[in-house]
């Protein structure tokens, strides 16, 4: 069976799973321009609130499907428009999401699968899983873009060992370089997940993608806010979100933010 990518939402929350279990998840470019079409979907749902990425069963994703490289990857104009078109395209779809978008990692998270876990904003990881990007023996480097948003997540020096090396982490490694934001026990990992997305979904939505634009903004330009950036922070002060999360506390009641 081919590769597909499933999507499982409802108003709030939409979970989008790696599906080709027979290769460990690994994606060809139909699931790849399907990534890319889903979360420019997703980007226009003004009640969303999270995104979970997650693979089917074992693995997350074990990276590119090699088989198909003959067919699609064999010439400089193919390669080109792969990871410009294909990968570069869906990975910049995921990073500009404007919801949080959470990885539930377990087993392989490798090659293509660690550059869609790097374009997440939080990676929770089963202590079994390992992550990597094991290319150097396949004749390629990581492509342009690509190479970019691992860079912003993990630096330089990580990264080089990623890469010249091709090592394959633990997951307790992966927490220590950064790459992580937590490990549990591989039996705590969905449980551990919903608590992520509940929390994220109790919180103030407004805020979450104002706090999501802003650190978008400095990973990509640490440069401080211009006056400009500065002052348009401050809209929120007129929306319905702020006034209900300020009497919530002071009645000290749970909030029921209203995105708006």
């Amino acid at each position: 069976m081919a590769g597909r990518i499933v999507l499982d939402a409802d108003s709030e929350v939409a979970n989008v799973e790696i599906s080709n279990p027979g290769k460990r998840n690994a994606l060809n470019g139909e699931m790849w321009a399907e990534l890319r079409s889903l979360f420019r979907e997703l980007a226009g749902q003004e009640t969303l609130r999270c995104v979970v990425v997650r693979g089917e069963g074992e693995h997350f994703a074990a990276g590119a499907d090699i088989e198909e490289f003959h067919r699609i990857r064999s010439t400089r104009a193919q390669v080109t428009e792969y990871h410009e078109r294909l990968v570069g395209e869906a990975l910049a779809s995921i990073y500009d999401c404007p919801v949080p978008v959470v990885a539930q990692i377990s087993g392989a998270c490798a090659g293509g699968g660690l550059e869609i876990a790097s374009v997440c904003d939080l990676r929770i990881a089963a202590r079994s899983s390992s992550l990597g990007i094991p290319i150097r023996l396949l004749g390629f480097p990581l492509a342009p873009r690509e190479m970019e948003w691992l860079v912003r997540l993990v630096g330089s020096a990580v990264a080089a060992e990623l890469l010249f090396e091709g090592r394959m982490l633990s997951a307790d490694e992966a927490l220590a370089k950064g790459i992580l934001s937590r490990v549990v026990d591989d039996g705590a990992l969905t449980d551990e997940v919903r608590r992520c997305v509940r929390s994220i979904v109790d919180g103030a939505p407004l805020a979450a993608r104002i706090n999501k634009q802003q650190l978008r903004r400095l990973m990509a330009d640490s440069r401080p806010f211009t006056p400009e950036e500065r002052l348009n922070a401050y809209a929120f002060a007129d929306t319905e979100d702020y006034r209900i999360g300020v009497q919530a506390f002071l009645d000290k009641r749970p909030p029921k933010f209203k995105g708006r």
